[in-house]
């Protein structure tokens, strides 16, 4: 005798033949088919009749797979397992189905099996099967598919709908009380399988289905097989590796998921383990650095526990199949069989994304491994090193007696101008603050460059900018500060300009920084005199930045009027994430030592708006203007006629701003009063506001350093 559990009871079966694949086995498998075809059709909004006629295949499957067994005297303990797994699955369909009509109260008619089915091996006392069969569970399970695929198919009054899956409702809750009553009375047998077993077996399939959570994991294919090895210590060693790997393999799944949505890009296992700590600094100022270090710290544990736990799983399954070894064939035979049915409907049954994603890492190890060495040769390549060494004043002589201000302006991308619900107000900011500069004596020359990085890493945009070379990991971005390359700033210096590094957000020494780029001086939160309160991720406003850069770099008559001409970097960081609170602007005359902002209030808070998306949006949207309105003020304020300024994005904001696949395109704008400076970049054919066009050329930031050079060599 054979126990099988259905919706609403347990049917005993008796088992003629040895486990196989029959051709009832077959027609049941028929029904996980037809199950998520009637999905598929859902989803896909197919006509009624449709998913009529693949409900009641599904359901006349149910008919003939137990018939045709008893006929054929081939019923089998696979076919008694797959059966009820079948209906289960197709119930689920059809009551998520009709929860669009009737309400998500309907997928619990679905959820039910799997809730009892849970609660009944929770509990010790509700673990035995009833001594007796129950046909009535058949009944109450045909009732159940029944009433919801008419309701699915038929265009039944709502009312009538709703009673009739009330009905059913009521029949499943007495069934499958009348199957914890008829357990808990049941003599007690020997437990085979204990729950932390069931436990340890739903942790490993999860952890090796991470990538792919709704199909079944191909890997246990191999992992169950190990409880036939006969020699304990390699069976347990062999296991414990793989179930490590798996727990690897879960983490990396998790920071890939989390490095898509930041970066739009898969997590680097070489690369990209720096960008680890900056995330925690960043969260700090967000939530306080107190509690990140918390989050920090809960998600190491977190770590270790799944490298510890799944191991420890893989080695228990293992040992429960080892002592039940005749389940362990039809365990192989049951996801072998999902997964060669999925390969031959091409419908997403099994995968194997565990191993996919193991094949997808070690190419990433290997492609980074050649990168390293074409990155190098990429370095040791630069046009402009002999000249940048014997006379550099030749490479920006057009420039002579100008100060140049690169200006980067955070997460400021394509979307803060175009076809989003926020580009409008920037873009309202941007065509004022064209009129301003242009009534100034401004000439303005836009367009767009597409950078190496999305959502955070801004250094990578940075070094790609002033490099001439394609940053565009963590990985060649430390091979580039450890080499000698020219760069705008180097280059500048040499050619006797005052080089200026002004990084508002930084809160130490940059040692290797300057060992790089070569700059003379180096502002950051703690030397600039700033007394006034943080708002969000930015230590200090704009405005105040621009404001006390000229104060200290510009202003006439410093070192009596005889002062070189300034090459400077400056960060603007009002528009970092998490965009809240924002400064607004004051009079140029009160920025003073930024106690002016005092007054200002630290609101929205955190919680308010991320509580909303659209709210994160708009603010976002309004720190870019903000920061524009700083920008285009500090310019028409103090207009100099000597001033280059510019002014670009670094990448592109987060994708829970930007939206899906928004490309990495970032706006950049050439603002300067001598007409000659305009002259030098005519043939770039850009345009002459701040806001560029749709049809704007672009090109990739790495390219602007030769084409700047190439403007204003002698």
């Amino acid at each position: 005798m054979g126990v099988t559990p259905r919706y609403g009871g347990t049917v005993h079966q008796v088992h003629r033949t040895q486990d196989s694949l029959t051709g009832a086995n077959l027609v049941t498998a028929f029904r996980f088919l037809l199950a998520g075809a009637l999905a598929v059709a859902a989803v896909l909004d197919a006509p009624r009749p449709l998913l009529g006629v693949l409900a009641g295949l599904a359901l006349l499957s149910d008919f003939v797979d137990g018939r045709l067994a008893r006929a054929t005297g081939t019923v089998t303990r696979l076919g008694s397992r797959l059966d009820p797994e079948a209906d289960a699955l197709l119930i689920l369909v059809l009551s998520s189905i009709a929860a669009g009509d009737l309400g998500l109260w309907v997928v619990a008619l679905g959820l039910s099996r799997y809730l009892f089915g849970a609660l009944f091996a929770a509990v010790p006392a509700l673990r035995t099967p009833p001594a007796g069969p129950r046909p009535w569970c058949r009944t109450v399970a045909a009732t159940t598919g029944i009433t919801l695929a008419a309701v699915v198919a038929l265009p039944l009054p709502h009312l009538v709908a709703e009673v009739a899956v009330v009905v059913v409702a009521v029949l499943l809750g007495e069934s499958f009380v009348h199957e914890g009553v008829d357990r808990w009375r049941a003599p007690r047998g020997p437990l085979v399988l204990p729950y932390p077993t069931i436990l340890a077996f739903g942790a490993l399939w999860a952890a090796a289905a991470a990538s792919h959570p709704f199909r079944a994991p191909l890997e246990l294919l191999v992992i169950v097989p190990l409880a036939l090895i006969p020699v304990r210590r390699l069976r347990i060693a062999l296991t414990a590796v793989l179930g490590l790997l798996l727990g690897v393999l879960v983490l990396v799944t998790i920071l890939n998921a989390s490095f898509q949505t930041v970066f739009e890009r898969d997590f680097d296992l070489v690369g990209d383990w720096s960008y680890l700590g900056p995330g925690v600094g960043v969260l700090g100022d967000s939530i306080g650095m107190g509690l990140a270090r918390v989050v920090a710290g809960l998600a190491v544990f977190a770590a270790v526990a799944v490298l510890v736990l799944v191991p420890l799983c893989a080695v228990r399954v293992v040992a429960a199949a080892r002592r039940q070894r005749r389940f362990v064939n039809p365990a192989v035979g049951v996801l072998a069989t999902v997964g060669l049915l999925g390969a031959a409907t091409g419908m997403p049954l099994a995968a194997a994304g565990a191993s996919r994603l193991t094949a997808d890492e070690v190419h990433q190890l290997r492609f980074d491994v050649a990168d390293t060495r074409a990155f190098n040769q990429q370095i040791a390549v630069d046009a402009y090193a002999s000249q940048a060494k014997a006379d550099p004043k030749s490479l920006v002589a057009g420039l002579a007696g100008k100060d140049v201000l690169v200006v980067f302006v955070e997460s400021y991308g394509r979307v803060a101008v175009q076809g989003t619900s926020y580009s409008k107000g920037i873009n309202q900011v941007l065509a004022t603050g064209t009129h301003q500069l242009n009534q100034a004596g401004y000439t303005i020359r836009s367009s767009f460059l597409t950078s190496p990085t999305f959502g955070a890493g801004s250094w990578l945009a940075h070094s790609s900018f002033e490099s001439g070379l394609w940053v565009n990991s963590q990985r060649r971005y430390r091979q580039l500060l450890g080499a000698d390359r020219v760069t705008l700033t180097s280059l500048f210096g040499a050619a006797g300009w005052h080089t200026v590094f002004d990084v508002p957000a930084d809160t130490q020494d940059w040692t290797q920084g300057q060992d790089y780029y070569k700059f003379q001086q180096y502002y950051d939160s703690r030397n600039v005199g700033y007394r006034g309160p943080k708002f969000g991720y930015a230590p200090i406003p704009d405005q105040y930045t621009l404001s006390t850069f000229r104060k200290l770099q510009l202003a006439p008559g410093l070192d009596h009027g005889h002062r070189k001409p300034v090459f400077a970097e400056i960060d603007l960081v009002s528009s970092h994430h998490p965009w809240t609170p924002l400064p607004t602007m004051i009079p140029w005359s009160q920025v003073g030592n930024g106690s002016g902002y005092d007054a200002m209030p630290q609101r929205p808070t955190l919680a308010q708006v991320f509580s909303d998306p659209a709210r994160v949006q708009t603010m976002y949207g309004k720190s870019i203007e903000y920061t524009w309105q700083a920008l285009t003020g500090f310019l028409t304020t103090y207009p100099d006629p000597n001033l280059v300024v510019i002014a670009l994005g670094d990448h592109q904001p987060h994708g829970y701003v930007s939206g899906p696949h928004p490309g990495h395109d970032v706006p950049i704008s050439v603002i300067a009063q001598d007409p000659k400076v305009i002259q030098r970049i005519a043939g770039w054919n850009w345009q002459p506001q701040l806001q560029p066009t749709p049809d704007a050329a672009v090109w990739r930031m790495d390219t602007f350093r030769d084409r700047f050079l190439d403007a204003f060599k002698r």
